[in-house]
């Protein structure tokens, strides 16, 4: 079984190599993201509330995240394995999803850590969002979210490295450059 964790700064490549990783290692990717934007689009009470943080290009409060995870990693498809994208963020998170794993009977294998220079993420995150028709990847909220990222989430990085599971590769390069790093990355670890 592989239980992994995907982390770094918005606009890093996470939700891309999270889908290649998964493909490959026959796991389920699972992008908080998607999870947020399935519940805004049913307009369920969670994603309701969820909207109006990520329309202001903040996190969305622990209380909400969680019970949205919880719920995702109780469902069949995850018991085999799973790569998480965009959990934890914080710290309390840390320990809630230690506390869902735990409740499984079960424990992360890994977490890979993409690892770019802020400037770069600037660019592609603008790029992006002129492509995909993004509003909220303003120039501003991108600056806000990688401030966030930083001053939030390092800590995340911290708690996992303390328990030797994180392996950090670059995420600047062509695609499947970043996914070869991240293969070589993860057999290193086992």
């Amino acid at each position: 079984m592989t239980r992994l964790l995907i982390i770094g700064p918005p606009g890093a490549g996470k939700g891309t190599q999270a889908v290649r990783i998964s493909e490959r290692l026959n796991v389920v990717a699972i992008s908080t993201g998607d999870i947020f934007r399935a519940n805004v689009k049913g307009g369920t009470p969670l994603g309701v509330e969820a909207k109006k943080y990520i329309d202001a290009g903040n996190f969305v409060p622990d209380s909400v995240t969680n019970s949205m995870v919880r719920d995702r990693l109780s469902q069949e498809d995850v018991k085999d394995g799973f790569l998480l994208d965009g959990y934890p963020r914080t710290s309390a998170q840390v320990d809630e999803l230690d506390s869902i794993l735990s409740d499984a009977g079960v424990e992360l294998d890994a977490v890979l850590q993409l690892t770019a220079d802020d400037e770069e993420l600037v660019v592609r995150l603008l790029k992006r969002a002129e492509i995909e028709g993004r509003a909220d990847d303003t120039e501003e909220v991108i600056r806000h979210r990688l401030s966030l990222y930083h001053a939030e989430t390092a800590v995340v990085v911290n708690r996992y490295q303390e328990r030797g599971i994180v392996r950090q590769v670059d995420g600047i390069g062509e695609i499947d450059e970043v996914t070869n790093r991240v293969l070589d990355a993860l057999e290193q670890s086992v």
